[in-house]
């Protein structure tokens, strides 16, 4: 996923379906200079990790 893609959906109010390795996620951050996003998976919000934003993958269904 490009970093302006992550940066949108990181502030958008609304829930969009993206997924790091198959699991859904959500986007709390995004960090410019590393080129990775603060996420966590929706099932499991204590789950804090942060990833590459090339592992992230939008579903536009």
């Amino acid at each position: 996923m490009n970093r302006q893609r992550a940066r949108e959906i990181s502030e958008s109010p609304v829930m969009a379906n993206v997924s790091y390795n198959g699991t859904p996620i959500y986007i709390q951050h995004v960090d410019d200079q590393k080129e990775t996003a603060r996420i966590f998976p929706l099932d499991f919000p204590d789950q804090e990790q942060e990833v590459s934003l090339n592992s992230l993958r939008e579903d536009y269904h």
